[in-house]
């Protein structure tokens, strides 16, 4: 009998996937800020997110791959594209790993595997840090995850079930940003539910929305932040009707226990 797979959402890109017993954690913001952006809300219990085998990282800008939030985290393999591996292992991240865009991970003493797929997000370059994007594949057992990390739309979307050799059972996908307008580089609502729909997902999850804003966000639109992830879930009924769509509050687990993509 196939074990259940759980999916909790942190808020922003932080999400903690347990798969097989194997626990996978997404750019993880576990303080109560990143930078000069405030959380709504508390920041995550440490419960929710501790003893995490492997650490996915899919760009280095402050909100997803947050110094203080790595450092709370025990020795634990950090995965990113190379250049951001270097730069993190410079900073004290020891279980930084740089991953090839070509071959599978896996993860030690578990049977999850990992690889990483395209992302497009060049809009903000850093000039302190490197700026590759990634996005991820994750498989155990039968169950493939695409964590899309963030990104704007690109072709590739149509060949992400190739590159898994298996359908996409789960989509973790970026919905909105930490202001009411979003830059290049993001997914909006409607382009996340075209995504999915490209995609072939069955299911999917929205994420970075309605946790972060900055601290001069007084006179923007009232209710902005509780926007997108609904917005998303109404865009796939129309533009993805076959995708099964969720919508999580911080700290909310949805539990899966039924899927049939091979491995």
């Amino acid at each position: 009998m196939r074990p259940e797979v759980s999916v909790t959402w942190l808020g922003h890109a932080s999400i903690v996937l347990d798969l097989a017993g194997t626990r996978v954690l997404t750019d993880p913001l576990l303080r109560r800020h990143a930078g000069l952006l405030r959380r709504r809300g508390a920041a995550p219990a440490a419960e929710t997110w501790s003893h995490a085998d492997a650490v996915l990282i899919s760009h280095l800008h402050h909100d997803h791959a947050e110094l203080g939030s790595l450092h709370l985290l025990d020795e634990v393999p950090v995965l990113s594209a190379a250049a951001n591996a270097h730069w993190m292992h410079g900073r004290g991240v020891s279980g930084a790993v740089g991953l090839d865009e070509n071959h599978w991970w896996t993860v030690p003493g578990g049977n999850v595997r990992v690889r990483r797929v395209p992302a497009v997000h060049n809009h903000r370059p850093m000039p302190h840090r490197p700026n590759a994007a990634t996005g991820y594949i994750l498989q155990t057992e039968g169950f493939t995850v695409w964590f899309a990390g963030d990104t704007g739309p690109f072709p590739q979307m149509a060949h992400l079930a190739d590159m898994a050799e298996a359908p996409i059972d789960l989509a973790l996908v970026p919905v909105g940003g930490w202001g009411p307008r979003l830059s290049g580089g993001h997914l909006d609502p409607v382009q996340a539910a075209h995504a999915v729909a490209v995609s072939g997902a069955r299911r999917a999850v929205p994420v970075h929305w309605g946790t972060l804003h900055a601290p001069v966000s007084r006179g923007l639109p009232p209710g902005w932040m509780d926007r997108a992830g609904p917005a998303f879930a109404a865009s796939c009924a129309r533009i993805a009707p076959d995708c099964e769509v969720t919508v999580l509050t911080p700290g909310e687990r949805l539990t899966i226990s039924s899927f049939s993509s091979p491995l």
